[in-house]
């Protein structure tokens, strides 16, 4: 297995760790979840550089990298639903839905598109929704990480607001798009004969 395919495999266990971190401990979980998370998001950059300038590409990476991507922000979406601060909600159980959804669609035609021998690789856009995604999440966990220290004051709630009805709108609305133009792309794939 090259460099690139272990970083792969190893975002898929700092997963496990970042969920774990989240729910488990007392003071500094998020903290800790949150470091985690970088470390994950660090290496799906890394992955992918040292992929293409190395030539190490290969249908294990095209098909494993976008799949770590998933899981990585599926667990994060989902620990943070249940997350406030000052009653506001990080993420509305809808946008969760609609964040997954969209990655069970494009995971199932990926699934279809090998069966036919055909591998479909991350596209650009894709690439900018997961980023999108990577921010909005790390913006919350920021937000958590600082709220389990003595810096945090009233400016959490607004901060908290911008993320819940600034940041999670984008990131839904980038979220369909990305889906429908892949989809779109890929039809043939889907029409049967």
């Amino acid at each position: 297995m090259n460099l690139p395919n272990k970083l792969t495999t190893g975002r898929l266990m700092l997963s496990v760790f970042f969920v774990a971190c989240f729910f488990i401990g007392e003071g500094w979980r998020y903290m800790v979840a949150f470091a985690i998370f970088l470390v994950a998001v660090a290496t799906d950059y890394l992955d992918g550089e040292i992929a293409r300038k190395r030539g190490l590409i290969t249908d294990f990476g095209k098909l494993m990298d976008p799949l770590a991507d998933k899981i990585l922000t599926a667990s994060a979406f989902i620990c943070l639903t249940g997350t406030e601060i000052e009653g506001v909600p990080a993420l509305p159980g809808w946008a969760v839905i609609i964040i997954i959804s969209r990655e069970f669609l494009i995971t199932g035609l990926r699934s279809l598109a090998a069966s036919k021998g055909v591998v479909l690789p991350a596209e650009n856009l894709g690439k900018h929704k997961t980023a999108w995604q990577m921010i909005t999440i790390s913006y919350f966990l920021l937000l958590l990480a600082v709220s389990e220290t003595p810096v945090a004051a009233g400016w959490m709630r607004p901060a908290w607001q911008f993320g819940t009805y600034g940041l999670v709108p984008l990131t839904v609305l980038l979220t369909i798009y990305s889906g429908l133009a892949y989809l779109a792309k890929n039809r043939g794939l889907i029409v049967t004969e």
